[in-house]
């Protein structure tokens, strides 16, 4: 122990004027961060609200004006303005004090750039600046006006780092550069995000806060619309500029602007001319083409860049069966063509700092203004104030010209001449060494005139100059002329747009709540078509090519719905899927649509067998859904218990190995259902005879099937609509037959059925479903071929009769699908040519 303390002694005399000091180390970190935090927000991360520069953007300002690199000046090499800031006052790494230079001169970093740039300063593609020794810059021409009248003695001075030199704590700043281009820093604990703005607004804001000292939010916000960004874009709705403004803090969403063209192919591309704020463009593709590789991005087919120094000019190609609309707010959703930026006003106020609404940034500008102006009147004042009391001087001098020639040469010496003349005339030792500094020509009549003049122009300019400092309106009403002058010199337009929205943006806004044709295939094929796709024909006709199908593929299910409508998806294996009707993409008659695969999440050994809209469902109104299986199961299910459907799909009937879901159709409860099958054979009893079970119950029998037979159709009918509908089979030789269901007995469920159409003589039965005489029938047969008729050309006829011949089928091939869609109004041969002719 006595060792220790001799070792401990020993160090103590080694110490030269050193003291050991005991201390806690909690309370020495403690305080030691608290002085690094201080230091970080106070001296580096947080802008003054006054100029808006942190420390090394006015130091960086400050010396550029000190080697006079002035916007008429010649360009200066980077690396020597980056030498002098670092030796006169900035004691940090060269790289902090140029990367602030570099943004400084970025035109798509600031909204009104400080620093005028000769070189490579980056690019929006992320491209890096040239090294500072290849670089050349110089002060822009609206940077000048941060340090206007800064030597009028209009801010304070404080020592450098090493005490040799003076430094400015904040600028001047004639114009209030905090909003107008805004600023991002991060201190410890807290962090700024200061969008910019748009000069001229700015100004106009001030201007109506000075006339007006109690205008609201509202008033400030009819000149302030918002962020105005140097890469232009769009702005989303006005909600989160509005909760930035009153409040500090915001979130507003900014959106490229793009344009959708179609080209003369047919096919379509998204043009993107304006990015958001801060979007790395290069980054932005690379996002793009990740995305369409891993395909979570579909209809895409090449992107191109062909941007210049013009501007930007990205172009994404679309694929021909893409909907670009759906393709647009796929990527407004999964890219930043469109992004969010939170805004945090947050800003030093008397060194301490405070997140400030709108007005408290404006009122603290307008307060700093107010001193600066009062600040530079008061110099001009005191310098004018000077020289007319050197003018008076020289005056009397004049008055007394000869007399005061005969003192200087009884003198001895300049202090002897200034010492007589102060004794003679009064005057004081300033006005006495003006005298005695007078030159020879300065002793003519017309000097005298000159003096005269120029001591009648200082009197109005002493006069004005106390009237302004004497009155704070007369300081306001400079302050707003000043920065008039500056909206007038500098302002331009607007480049940020903003859109109103009324809550969130829904992709369904944007697409046409129209009638569309939806066609699914054999092979999964989906597409999505508009109804006057098809126009209406006489019976028996050709029809017109309706789908470009690969080989082995045939139609499968074709009905009429709205884009707005839901549409679910029943697979073989009796899961259940949902989307909306315009999330199906759009095709030409001769496409042959998209893959299910790529909409729905599908197992490989499952298929789409049903796909069907789902109505609007009235209040009080309950309906059911009734499913039928190849092996004849039929069961009804609440169509509520498939309200929520997840995208992964969701389980709608449990089948035997055996067995697969083929039709599901919609029912109120209390309808009468017929089932019919391949063979000809078909059955008919009331709903009631199912009872309402659970969404994966297996279900009952509905009818008693024969070997290599198996339910092709199911329709209802509801016998308390006077209206009803008659039941049409369609044959897949072409032949279609139209009876009332009354032809068909009421029998008990489970049933072998009675016989609905000869199947030996006039072909197996491809579909049976209800139709009514105002109704249009569309029939697609195996080899794509589509036919458009009115039901009512179809004749009603007995259970037993043939039918007529619908459509021609061509040899080896048959109808596979029969629907009906709304009937066409034709139009007349008057109404047609008024639409010629604009009327």
């Amino acid at each position: 122990m006595d060792e220790i303390n001799n070792r401990n002694e020993n160090l103590e005399n080694e110490l030269v004027g050193g003291t050991i000091y005991d201390r806690e180390l909690n309370t020495e970190m403690r305080t030691s961060f608290l002085d690094y935090a201080m230091s970080v927000i106070t001296s580096r991360a947080l802008p003054d609200v006054r100029d808006g520069l942190k420390p090394v953007h006015r130091r960086i300002l400050y010396t550029m004006d000190e080697n006079g690199l002035m916007p008429n000046k010649a360009y200066r090499k980077c690396a020597d303005t980056v030498g002098s800031v670092l030796g006169r006052y900035h004691p940090h790494g060269d790289a902090s004090v140029y990367d602030a230079m570099v943004r400084m001169a970025q035109d798509f970093s600031m909204r009104y750039v400080l620093v005028d740039g000769h070189g490579n300063f980056g690019s929006v593609d992320g491209d890096p600046p040239a090294a500072y020794r290849y670089t050349e810059s110089r002060m822009s021409k609206i940077s000048l006006e941060m340090l206007r009248d800064i030597d009028k003695e209009t801010v304070d001075f404080a020592p450098n780092y090493d005490d040799r030199l003076k430094e400015p704590t904040v600028l001047p700043s004639r114009y209030p550069n905090l909003l107008v281009n805004g600023s991002t820093g991060i201190a410890v604990g807290m962090a700024t995000n200061i969008p910019p703005h748009n000069l001229g607004e700015v100004i106009d804001a001030i201007n109506l806060l000075i006339d007006n000292p109690d205008a609201g939010l509202d008033e400030l916000m009819t000149c302030v619309q918002g962020p105005d960004f140097p890469t232009s874009g769009i702005i989303m709705g006005r909600a989160g500029i509005r909760a930035a403004y009153g409040t500090g803090r915001g979130k507003i969403r900014i959106r490229s602007k793009t344009e959708i063209v179609e080209q003369s192919n047919g096919r379509f591309q998204i043009v993107v001319t304006e990015l958001p704020y801060g979007v790395n463009k290069k980054r932005l593709i690379e996002r793009i083409a990740e995305l369409v590789k891993d395909k979570k991005l579909e209809g895409i087919a090449d992107i191109n860049d062909y941007s210049n120094r013009e501007g930007i000019r990205m172009v994404i190609d679309l694929k021909r069966d893409a909907n670009p609309n759906i393709v647009l707010n796929s990527l407004f959703q999964f890219t930043d063509l469109q992004s969010s930026y939170g805004i945090i006003m947050l800003a030093l106020v008397d060194g301490v700092p405070k997140i400030l609404t709108l007005k408290q940034v404006l009122e603290e500008y307008i307060k700093y203004q107010k001193q600066i102006i009062y600040r530079r009147t008061e110099f001009d004042l005191k310098k004018a104030k000077r020289r007319r009391h050197i003018l008076l001087g020289l005056k009397t001098a004049l008055d007394y010209l000869d007399e005061i020639i005969e003192i200087l040469r009884r003198c001895k010496s300049p202090a002897e001449g200034k010492e007589k003349l102060s004794e003679r005339f009064g005057i004081d030792d300033e006005q006495a060494q003006a005298i005695v500094d007078m030159r020879l020509g300065q002793l003519t009549n017309l000097e005298r005139i000159k003096i005269e003049e120029e001591l009648a122009e200082l009197e109005k300019k002493i006069a004005e100059l106390e009237s302004i400092i004497s009155d704070d309106e007369h300081i306001y009403a400079v302050v707003k002329k000043e920065l008039s002058e500056i909206r007038d010199k500098f302002g331009d337009e607007r480049r940020t747009a903003i859109e109103s929205i009324s809550g969130e943006v829904d992709i369904e806004d944007l697409i046409p709540n129209d009638e569309s044709v939806f066609t699914l295939t054999q092979m999964g094929y989906l597409k999505r078509q508009t109804a006057d796709t098809y126009q209406a024909q006489r019976k028996n006709g050709k029809g017109i090519k309706g789908l470009a199908r690969r080989e082995e593929d045939v139609s499968k299910t074709v009905f009429s719905a709205r884009n707005h409508d839901q549409i679910m998806f029943f697979t073989t294996r009796g899961r259940a899927f949902r989307l909306k009707g315009w999330e199906i993409p759009e095709g030409s008659r001769q496409s042959k649509g998209t893959n299910a695969v790529n909409l729905l999440q599908l197992d490989a050994d499952e298929s789409i067998s049903v796909m069907m809209r789902v109505p609007d469902v009235e209040e009080g109104q309950e309906p059911y859904l009734v499913f039928s299986t190849k092996n004849g199961i039929i069961k009804r299910v609440e169509l509520s218990l498939y309200r929520n459907i997840r995208r992964s799909g969701l389980i709608a009937i449990n089948l035997d190995d055996d067995d697969e879901l083929v039709c599901v159709t919609i029912t109120n409860g209390t309808e009468e259902i017929f089932i019919a099958t391949r063979n000809g054979l078909g059955i008919r009893f009331n709903e009631t005879q199912l009872r309402a079970i659970g969404r994966t119950a297996r279900g009952v029998r509905a009818i008693r099937l024969a070997e290599n037979d198996c339910v092709v159709g199911l329709c209802t009918v509801d016998p308390k609509d006077e209206n009803r509908p008659t039941v049409l089979t369609v044959s897949e030789s072409g032949i279609g037959r139209r009876c009332d269901i009354s032809e068909f007995t009421i029998q008990s469920r489970g049933g072998k059925g009675k016989i609905n159409y000869k199947t030996d003589k006039y072909g197996k039965v491809a579909s049976v479903l209800p139709v009514r005489d105002e109704d249009d029938l569309i029939l697609m047969s195996s080899d794509g071929i589509v036919i458009r008729m009115a039901v009512d050309t179809v004749k009603l006829g007995g259970r037993t009769t043939r039918g007529v011949n619908l459509m021609k089928v061509n040899p080896g091939e048959r109808v596979v699908s029969a629907v009906t869609v709304m009937r066409e109004t034709e139009e007349t041969e008057e109404e047609i040519e008024a639409e010629k002719s604009g009327e």
